[in-house]
């Protein structure tokens, strides 16, 4: 309806001014009257002046208003009371969507605030900063972690705490790192990790903090309690059958309390007595076995690391799976989705790591006549590299899937129990993870992510 006034009023000028400048040339050429000429001529230059200065008012409120927009003043309010009706229509049309904008506003104000307070009722520390160190936002969470009242620059931290500062600037987008401070109330364990965020500006970086420490200590006491069950376990195994054995033999070698006299002692006796030592002596000797594997197990040593090739380590893996017993029954291959992919690790421990693997699948589908295991070596998200063994044998039920990493648990009839520890041990020292997936009768994966 606006732009049909200022349609009608612009052509009504320009055709009044037409019309005059045909009665001008009229005057002028024909009825060559002077005074009529100059009226003509002053009614076109006063018409010429009212286009000029209704649309540099209609261009100069539009201009105002786009004005008012750029510089986010929405307080701005044209007035609807001119009997100029392409005006009012205008002003009305700016005023409803000043007021839309007003409303909009009003709505992200109150979003931003809904954030922010869902922000500062997180447990988990937020900080967002930019390449440069500035800090642009952090919760009353991430303040109380770092024990610091005002958060402005990461020098502050570094103030604070020099390898916390080193490891938040070093830290990746979609990285997760831990690390340990000190506190007010003592050690802490920060878990970080790290989001990246563009705006039109800069790069921002989201960054969120959280105390593990309680996590950390309920999974340690977890783990404590787990491997006391076993080694209480194994150590009654092997104590009780030698108590009770000393015991036979003490009643042997006794009477009424007495020791036997040297003539009472024969052939029968000597030679029971010789095969319970023997038998005392084999299960001191498993004893000592069990402590051994114990020994083994706390005692991984540190990765020599060093920039290997994956078809390296393959070539390596399949050598070493060939010299095992029975290797022949089952089928291995190897896929390598990248032949030119390189890890940085210990070569000969991630060796150790995958023909314990391939060792279990090996066992777990040697009753499997169409038994088959996979080797995939891949390059994952976020530079996170992984190589997994995959075989199709029975797989792992789902109660045993929580209890095959912890030490000495096993379901085979002669299993250590610690093959699978020391592989999760070696993966904790590469910085790494060993992670298991199983369905039972199809197939069971075990991962060894970097």
């Amino acid at each position: 309806m606006f732009s049909k006034n200022l349609y009608f009023n612009i052509i009504l000028r320009v055709l009044l001014i037409v019309a005059l400048s045909a009665i001008l040339g009229y005057f002028i050429v024909i009825d060559r009257s002077l005074r009529f000429s100059i009226i003509c001529f002053l009614l076109i230059g006063l018409l010429t002046v009212n286009l000029i200065t209704y649309l540099n008012s209609t261009n100069r409120n539009i201009r105002f208003f786009f004005d008012s927009v750029r510089n986010d003043d929405s307080n701005l309010s044209f007035p609807v009371e001119t009997r100029n009706s392409a005006l009012r229509e205008l002003y009305q049309s700016m005023n409803r969507v000043n007021h839309q904008i007003q409303q909009l506003k009003i709505e992200n104000r109150q979003q931003e605030q809904y954030f922010r307070t869902l922000l500062e009722h997180l447990a988990a520390g937020i900080i967002t900063f930019n390449d440069k160190g500035f800090i642009l936002h952090a919760n009353s969470s991430a303040k109380k972690l770092l024990s610091i009242d005002v958060l402005t620059h990461l020098q502050q931290i570094e103030r604070k705490d020099q390898k916390l500062f080193e490891t938040i600037n070093s830290i990746k987008p979609f990285e997760r790192k831990l690390i340990a401070i000190s506190a007010e109330g003592g050690e802490i364990q920060l878990s970080l990790k790290a989001t990246s965020f563009k705006t039109n500006e800069n790069e921002l970086v989201i960054l969120s903090i959280q105390d593990i420490k309680n996590e950390l200590d309920e999974k340690e006491i977890e783990s404590w309690m787990k491997l006391i069950r076993v080694l209480m376990h194994e150590i009654m195994n092997s104590i009780t059958p030698i108590t009770s054995l000393s015991e036979s033999l003490s009643n042997i070698y006794s009477n009424g309390g007495m020791p036997v006299l040297p003539e009472q002692v024969n052939a029968k006796t000597i030679a029971t007595t010789l095969q319970g030592l023997n038998v005392i002596k084999e299960q001191g000797k498993g004893l000592m076995s069990f402590v051994e594997s114990y020994r083994k197990l706390t005692r991984v040593p540190e990765p020599e690391k060093k920039l290997f090739k994956v078809t390296d380590l393959m070539s390596r893996v399949q050598i070493l799976y060939n010299s095992l017993e029975k290797s022949d029954r089952i089928n291995l291959s190897v896929s390598l989705k990248n032949p030119d992919l390189e890890f940085y690790a210990d070569q000969n421990l991630i060796s150790q790591v995958l023909i314990n693997l391939m060792k279990n699948a090996l066992e777990a589908n040697e009753n499997n006549t169409d038994g088959k295991i996979r080797i995939v070596a891949s390059e994952g998200i976020n530079n996170h590299h992984e190589i997994c063994v995959i075989d199709n044998g029975p797989g792992i039920s789902e109660e045993n899937i929580d209890e095959i990493f912890v030490p000495f648990f096993t379901t085979r009839q002669n299993g250590s129990g610690i093959g699978l520890s020391i592989s999760k041990q070696i993966m904790r020292v590469h910085g790494g993870n060993l992670k298991v997936r199983s369905v039972p009768d199809k197939e069971t994966v075990f991962c060894l992510s970097f």
